[in-house]
């Protein structure tokens, strides 16, 4: 088994599985604000401060591709955190832009509280 296919069945466990404490909405909703909307905006569409600041621009998150891709393959806005396919994107938008976000150690709870999060608010888009 490739290491692709292993990571992609943890995240299947991670995302589909309900938790014991089911999410909790607010926690999902803190850290989207506090770590995300800065770049996508409140609004979920790519409108935050520093969405043109980076190279390629921050995707709009409720584009009915990605709402597609996000019932395709649960899970997929949070594990492009732990993936980083842009490799340094994030990291480098932030500190060109004097942006410092505290350190934050992320829990099992915490992908899925964000994911449905996001989820139920990509869902309730126009």
């Amino acid at each position: 088994m490739k290491v692709e296919e292993i990571f992609i069945a943890v995240l299947a466990i991670i995302f589909l599985i309900p938790s014991v404490s089911f999410a909790e909405n607010g926690n999902g909703e803190r850290i989207y604000l506090n770590r995300c909307a800065m770049c996508h905006g409140i609004d979920i569409k790519g409108t935050g401060l520093l969405a043109n600041k980076s190279i390629p621009p921050t995707p709009d998150l409720t584009t009915p591709a990605f709402k597609n891709r996000l019932l395709d393959y649960p899970g997929v806005i949070v594990s492009s955190i732990i993936l980083r396919p842009n490799g340094d994107l994030i990291p480098k938008t932030l500190r060109e832009n004097g942006v410092k976000l505290p350190a934050f150690t992320w829990a099992v709870k915490d992908f899925r509280d964000l994911n449905e999060y996001l989820t139920g608010a990509i869902s309730k888009s126009k």
